[in-house]
């Protein structure tokens, strides 16, 4: 039965460049504006108190990955060879020293693909085994079932966006279709 699956180069350079160069530049421009009265802001253009990670620049539902999200529904099923529906994307720009704590996700998560988008390589651990994913690798596991987490940053900087699904035959199928949300893009 399906835990954990690496599919390398799952995920186009250009792509990755694309979203890489993307998420930075979205994260200027959050920076830029966040002093001024802008209503909506961490809907919008991102946050950086994402309580897992504090002082990381992070983004719920961004178009682009929510785009990447349906896209790489084919590709991942084909994969673990099970059907999926879409959940959520998120997305964070992760920064020298930090450090993401054993976990699990919530059951909106129950199938989650991490993807590095670029930057320096940071491993991520999924129940004691270590991954270091290249550009493009995509990490397929079981995240509201299995532990996984990041030891402290020790590069500069790391662009993941993980996708979350559901398993069309699951119990949460119904419920945690699009996060619970009336259609994928919008906020939660």
């Amino acid at each position: 039965m399906f835990k954990v699956k690496l599919i390398k180069d799952g995920l186009s350079p250009d792509i990755c460049d694309f979203l890489f160069s993307y998420l930075k530049f979205k994260k200027d421009i959050f920076e830029y504006i966040s002093p001024l009265p802008y209503e909506g802001l961490n809907k919008t253009f991102g946050k950086f108190n994402d309580p897992q990670i504090p002082n990381t620049f992070s983004i719920y539902s961004d178009h682009a990955m929510e785009t990447i999200l349906l896209q790489m529904i084919p590709t991942i099923s084909k994969n673990i060879n099970l059907p999926l529906l879409p959940s959520h994307s998120y997305t964070r720009l992760y920064k020298k020293g930090d450090e993401l704590k054993k976990h699990t996700d919530r059951d909106s998560c129950e199938i989650t693909a991490s993807i590095n988008l670029g930057g320096d390589i940071w491993p991520i651990y999924v129940e004691d085994e270590k991954f270091n994913l290249s550009k493009g690798d995509i990490l397929v596991y079981k995240g509201n079932e299995l532990n996984h987490w990041r030891e402290p940053f020790e590069g500069n900087e790391c662009a993941q966006v993980f996708l979350h699904y559901i398993l069309a035959n699951s119990r949460f199928a119904k419920t945690n279709i699009f996060d619970k949300r009336k259609k994928l893009g919008i906020p939660n």
